[in-house]
């Protein structure tokens, strides 16, 4: 049985976001979870607001955005030639947290055309509360990319922050996960989190996908890093999960 209905896959086009009906089984949120807890002593990482290309870090870590439940629901959204193109890691210890401020993932992302999902898993429990992930449903209809202004403030996790103007009329939703259970969204969804501040963890992981008849530019990622003062992803590993790459013109690892 195919993990989105066509009730469901009709709701991600209407809001920008699904919920699937169905997670990780508990052995595999309990190696999840081991991971998580390993890695950040390996990497000697304490501040893990966000930790950026963990496939990078640690190949194993790709086993998790190819499983089924992830994938097969993936591919009912974006097609059958896939790509991992991005992953990291959201770890809000609970004090002293940063905001994500309101913004669209395609701003600066330099895949062209820009196509592209990303699968939010939860590893803790996920509410409003420890700051889950905030979205305003519907703002991805217009395929239209907004203007950010730059904001380099330490108390934002991001710098790139939609200008207000742009931001849409329906009121926030909140993503609440239990823990194993994973969102879909859009590149274009209007997007963000609150400060954690609520003494209890975080914890959650994304991967990136696209589908494989685009192309990640590796030169534009390369002027957005000097044109907007974000993250390189010029170098980011591309690794074909599913398919062909249907475009012909993407360096993927082998």
């Amino acid at each position: 049985m195919l993990p989105l209905n066509p009730e469901e896959i009709a709701r991600y086009r209407r809001d920008g976001i699904i919920q699937p009906r169905q997670g990780l089984g508990p052995e595999a949120l309990a190696r999840l979870r081991d991971k998580l807890d390993r890695f950040l002593i390996e990497q000697n990482i304490t501040d893990a607001d966000y930790v950026p290309d963990i496939i990078e870090r640690d190949p194993s870590w790709l086993e998790y955005g190819v499983m089924p439940e992830i994938l097969d629901a993936v591919a009912q959204l974006i097609g059958d030639d896939i790509i991992i193109w991005g992953s990291a890691l959201f770890c809000k210890a609970g004090k002293g947290g940063r905001a994500t401020p309101w913004h669209q993932d395609g701003h600066y992302w330099p895949i062209r055309p820009l196509e592209t999902v990303t699968a939010w898993i939860a590893i803790d429990n996920v509410n409003a509360e420890n700051s889950c992930l905030r979205v305003i449903p519907g703002s991805h209809r217009d395929r239209v990319s907004y203007q950010h202004d730059v904001d380099n403030s330490d108390a934002i996790i991001l710098n790139q922050v939609l200008k207000s103007e742009h931001l849409q009329s329906a009121p926030p939703r909140d993503i609440e996960l239990e823990p194993g259970r994973f969102s879909i969204h859009d590149v274009y969804l209007i997007h963000g989190a609150n400060p954690n501040n609520s003494g209890k963890r975080r914890a959650g992981m994304v991967f990136r996908y696209m589908p494989a008849s685009s192309v990640f530019d590796r030169e534009l990622a390369a002027r957005q890093v000097q044109e907007m003062g974000v993250l390189d992803l010029s170098r980011r590993q591309l690794h074909l999960v599913r398919g062909v790459d249907r475009s012909g013109r993407n360096d993927i690892r082998r």
